[in-house]
């Protein structure tokens, strides 16, 4: 399963105002985006991922907005597998994997049982996050 996302022949990038319904178009978007590469929302992954997706925004907007009014999506698919991260300027760091983590806590038992994989990248000014997610299909 390829990593990187900049690696994957399938990308498309997404800027929001981080209100809650960005929520909603963060999802629709991926609708069109996965139908439009060819990935049908039958797919197993779909689903899991959508919901994945639509916890890490509702994060970012609860958490991030007072201080990142936008959040940028990045949606990116190759053959074997699909990536998303959602970036936000807020520069604390979600504990991905700490007990208790509520919602973020459902996203990794998500990606775990998918067989993917999770990590909280900084900006290079620490200014800011990117949770990337990324699943086999």
């Amino acid at each position: 399963m390829t990593t990187q996302s900049e690696a994957l022949p399938h990308r498309h990038v997404l800027t929001l105002p981080a209100v809650p319904s960005a929520v909603r178009v963060a999802r629709e978007t991926a609708e069109q985006t996965l139908m439009e590469w060819g990935i049908g929302l039958r797919h197993p992954t779909v689903d899991p991922a959508l919901l994945i997706l639509s916890e890490l925004v509702t994060n970012s907007v609860r958490h991030a907005a007072a201080l990142s009014p936008q959040l940028t999506v990045v949606y990116a698919a190759g053959r074997d597998c699909l990536a998303m991260g959602v970036h936000d300027r807020h520069p604390g760091r979600p504990p991905l994997f700490a007990s208790g983590a509520g919602g973020l806590g459902t996203v990794m038992e998500l990606v775990l049982g998918l067989g993917g994989t999770a990590v909280v990248r900084d900006d290079a000014d620490s200014g800011g996050k990117t949770v990337w997610i990324t699943l086999p299909l």
